[in-house]
């Protein structure tokens, strides 16, 4: 199937698909005599696979590692979890920060409701930010 096809078929553009041939995650395709790409049926699969890791947060260098171990015969399915571990444990980690963060943004926020704009400037830049209140 030649590129437009591909693209109509997958919902991704035909820029997409060649930088991810560029990438390496797709190999390169048969062309026809006229020089255009011919692809198998099986590459709409394969980009459905690197459009749905995506959405769960994969890189494309962790997509591309887990291609290379199915292209060469193994199965991917130990590697893929291990790395959706690694990608739960950093979500947690984030979460926890933002969580942090938030706290603190009440507080000045808080802050912020009680100052005074007339007053505020008299101690420095500005005493929302003060830890010394």
């Amino acid at each position: 199937m030649r590129i437009g096809d591909l693209a109509g078929t997958s919902g991704l553009t035909a820029k997409t698909i060649r930088y991810y041939e560029q990438a390496g995650l797709m190999p390169a395709p048969t062309r026809t005599p006229g020089g255009y790409r011919d692809y198998p049926p099986e590459a709409a699969t394969r980009l459905a696979f690197i459009r749905d890791a995506q959405h769960a947060g994969l890189t494309l260098a962790e997509i591309r590692g887990i291609l290379a171990l199915r292209d060469s015969g193994q199965a991917p399915c130990a590697h893929v979890g291990d790395l959706i571990d690694q990608h739960l444990e950093e979500i947690n980690r984030r979460i926890a920060e933002l969580r942090t963060t938030r706290s603190a943004l009440r507080v000045l926020a808080r802050r912020a409701a009680e100052t005074d704009p007339v007053t505020c400037a008299e101690d420095g830049i500005c005493t929302i930010f003060s830890t010394q209140r």
